[in-house]
């Protein structure tokens, strides 16, 4: 049996009619850019996140630095965020023109470590970027409360977590601004790239729409130096079709993440550790072995295709070598990166997909897994 990463496939034919019908209904109008269907999804977005305004934009990278731009943060200044996340945070902070600060992670949950979070603050911190790692969010209330103590500006990443809540919030509206990706393979994904910026500011969201469109207050109306970073309506169009069954998604992926615990109870491997106060969506579900590299490499051989999210902490990577990281090296980071591996996750697995996986995983470790009939 063939168990990829993630399926994409299969969704697209359990929703093929809805999707051709909403694509054709923008080619019969030719509406591509800021179409209809993009001030709608922004809308009913927003709205899924509790939050006052959404703005599309062209992925998850250009929202995190849209917002950044937007909150005059830039050259001279300094953006704390953790130090396992994906190469797109930090690109985000230097392409604003600030420096990134690189903070270790919580070895529980892989989360900013918040009890780091006032070492890594100095003079030039402006802003601190939360990263709701693998679709489990960050310990907000702390990172909020560290902020507001330091007039420090909260821009949450959001993009492993459409639909995760914090303490009963939804994430993306707890900080000044949350931002999301569509890549695809998220948990709501586009086909193609895109991305969104929400928040309860006003004056925030109009500047991110300004931003992301030349800059223009209407059209021809140039008032700063802006960018070509619109969300198409046709990708508009797919979301808002997807956006209908994120929910039951992210319940079947709980579901999921559920039968691989009680399956892999007793296996050789580190679970993933849902915290009480947090309603966690699963885009990733990571576990932890020794030998992660063997076991990986036993699940090929059963064409078994995982994955490994993030091979090396961002002080790692070539652009963001000199970065300061807090502690010294991230060691909790550097550790985790030898040895998690992502399983299978996606809401369409079927149960014999997930027994086949937890009894690969399950022997490679030594320890026998009961497959259910």
């Amino acid at each position: 049996m063939r168990t990829p990463l993630l399926d994409l496939a299969v969704q697209y034919k359990n929703l093929r009619n809805e999707l051709m019908l909403a694509v054709e209904d923008v080619m019969d109008r030719s509406d591509f850019i800021l179409g209809k269907e993009v001030g709608r999804f922004e809308r009913e977005f927003a709205r899924f996140c509790e939050a006052d305004h959404g703005i599309g934009v062209s992925n998850g990278t250009d929202a995190l630095h849209l917002a950044l731009r937007a909150l005059d943060i830039g050259p001279g200044d300094e953006v704390i965020t953790a130090a396992n996340t994906f190469a797109a945070t930090a690109c985000a902070i230097r392409h604003a023109g600030a420096t990134p600060v690189l903070v270790d992670v919580d070895p529980v949950d892989y989360n900013l470590d918040v009890n780091l979070l006032e070492d890594a603050i100095g003079p030039k911190t402006r802003a601190i970027i939360p990263v709701h790692i693998y679709g489990q969010p960050a310990e907000m209330n702390d990172v909020m409360s560290i902020a507001r103590k330091h007039e420090l500006k909260v821009i949450e990443d959001a993009c492993q977590a459409h639909g995760a809540r914090y303490d009963g919030r939804r994430v993306g509206s707890i900080g000044d601004a949350g931002c999301f990706s569509f890549y695809p393979g998220k948990n709501l994904g586009a086909y193609g790239d895109g991305g969104a910026v929400v928040t309860n500011d006003e004056a925030l969201a109009e500047r991110v729409r300004r931003l992301r469109n030349y800059g223009q207050r209407s059209k021809h109306d140039h008032v700063e130096l802006g960018f070509n970073a619109r969300l198409d309506t046709i990708q508009a169009a797919v979301l808002l079709v997807k956006l209908n069954y994120l929910e039951q998604w992210n319940e079947s992926r709980r579901r999921v993440a559920r039968q691989y615990a009680e399956l892999l109870e007793d296996a050789d491997v580190v679970l993933p550790v849902e915290k009480p106060e947090v309603y966690h969506v699963y885009h990733l579900y990571v576990v932890q072995h020794e030998n992660r590299d063997e076991l990986l490499a036993k699940l090929k051989e059963r064409e078994i295709f995982c994955g490994i999210h993030y091979p090396r902490p961002l002080h790692l990577l070539s652009p963001f070598a000199s970065a300061r990281t807090v502690p010294e090296g991230v060691p909790v980071s550097a550790e985790a990166a030898k040895r998690i591996v992502s399983l299978p996750i996606f809401p369409e697995i079927t149960d014999e997909q997930i027994r086949e996986v937890a009894a690969a995983v399950g022997s490679f470790g030594g320890v026998a897994v009961v497959e259910q009939p």
